[in-house]
């Protein structure tokens, strides 16, 4: 299979790669995820009950407060934390905050919708210091 490339704005410097974590609806690191697990929790979310270790985050923008940025510093204090997150609009303030002090690569803006493009589990590749994300089609 090709592999696509899709230039994004990079926020956080960085590669991250592993399984898409695609979400369609806004997420929050506060309410959504179990900081001892690193599983979704939020009932009725589509991926209820799934971790996001060692995943790219896929997801339309961050919904919440400053205290996702805490729940994101637990997890990976716990080696949980995502491989690295795609945004599809603008970056928060607070998710960039926690995604440096964790080192977790972050990416924002995509020239196309990466939601529609990138299943969910596909091997994705993120690179926060070229913005790109990459992945076979």
């Amino acid at each position: 299979m090709p592999e696509r490339t899709v230039k994004v704005r990079p926020i956080v410097k960085g590669c991250g790669s592993g399984p898409a974590f695609v979400c369609q609806r806004a997420f929050s690191f506060l309410g959504d995820v179990d900081m001892d697990t690193g599983a979704i929790i939020a009932r009725g979310h589509e991926h209820e009950g799934e971790s996001i270790a060692g995943k790219v985050m896929i997801y339309p923008e961050t919904k919440g407060s400053s205290g996702g940025c805490v729940v994101l510093t637990v997890l990976a204090k716990q080696g949980r934390q995502p491989a690295a997150i795609v945004l599809s609009k603008a970056a928060d303030p607070n998710i960039v905050e926690g995604a440096i002090v964790t080192g977790v690569t972050l990416v924002c803006e995509p020239e196309e919708d990466l939601l529609a493009a990138i299943p969910h589990g596909t091997p994705v590749r993120v690179d926060g210091t070229t913005g790109e994300v990459a992945w076979s089609s």
